[in-house]
């Protein structure tokens, strides 16, 4: 074998070796949750609560959160808190888009997800898990702990 054949045979392999990497991580690559958490209100009756935490997309591709859904929720929607004429107004999210690279947090005040009609009383410390559901067809299982006070 010559020696421009065996140089193009080599670039071709490593080629070949980078795209195969790349595919590889496409395919197992998910955003990441972090810090989510839900405020501990005694005794409270309430038929909403909010949850927050931060959602990082270290992936070369964005994605977009759709939808969410807990087994101790009826419903659980995706939320933005916006002034208008001076006022706070809550809005649904559709779609919430997160880019390569990128960190969204939800929090008091900003985005959210409304948690509905829970299945019973919460306590201090407890786990609720909830998924988000993506726009490729993907979910991410992630947990909310039951917290007087952000992380």
């Amino acid at each position: 074998m010559n020696r421009k054949r065996a140089s193009s045979l080599l670039v071709l392999t490593a080629l070949l070796a980078l795209n195969a990497h790349a595919a590889t991580e496409a395919a197992v690559c998910e955003p990441t949750w972090s810090e989510g958490w839900i405020r501990w209100i005694p005794a409270s009756g309430m038929a909403m609560q909010a949850g927050y935490g931060k959602l990082r997309n270290d992936c070369a591709r964005p994605v977009a959160v759709v939808a969410a859904r807990s087994p101790l929720y009826a419903d659980v929607s995706l939320h933005e808190t916006v002034q208008v004429d001076g006022v706070s107004r809550m809005r649904e999210v559709e779609r919430l888009g997160i880019g390569p690279g990128k960190e969204i947090v939800l929090q008091p005040g900003g985005l959210h997800l409304m948690l509905m009609q829970p299945a019973g009383e919460l306590e201090l410390d407890q786990k609720v898990p909830l998924r988000l559901l993506l726009a490729d067809g993907d979910s991410l299982e992630v947990e909310l702990q039951v917290r007087r006070d952000a992380p």
